[in-house]
């Protein structure tokens, strides 16, 4: 596992990794627009999460997922929590 001081420091190396894809939450599912798919909770694993604190703003706190998809494609979700949080995403 790898240590971040930042969200930014995090999905850079992972990109360097082969982490390329971008994927995002819609509804129960987990999309990319790049490969046009969305996949269901069984159809991915998460090889990778980081969390970050912001020192002073909830607003702040987020959190880093390495995804792969049974294809072997390999993509970033970066998605906030704790208090300003989307309920729906957690």
């Amino acid at each position: 596992m790898y240590a971040y001081d930042t969200i930014t420091e995090a999905v850079a190396d992972l990109k360097k990794r082969g982490y390329t894809l971008d994927f995002n939450i819609r509804g129960n599912r987990l999309a990319c627009d790049q490969l046009d798919t969305q996949l269901s909770h069984e159809d991915f694993e998460i090889v990778e999460i980081y969390r970050f604190e912001g020192p002073s703003d909830p607003a702040d706190e987020a959190a880093v997922y390495a995804i792969e998809a049974p294809s072997g494609a390999l993509g970033i979700l970066v998605n906030g929590y704790g208090t300003y949080a989307d309920e729906s995403n957690a």
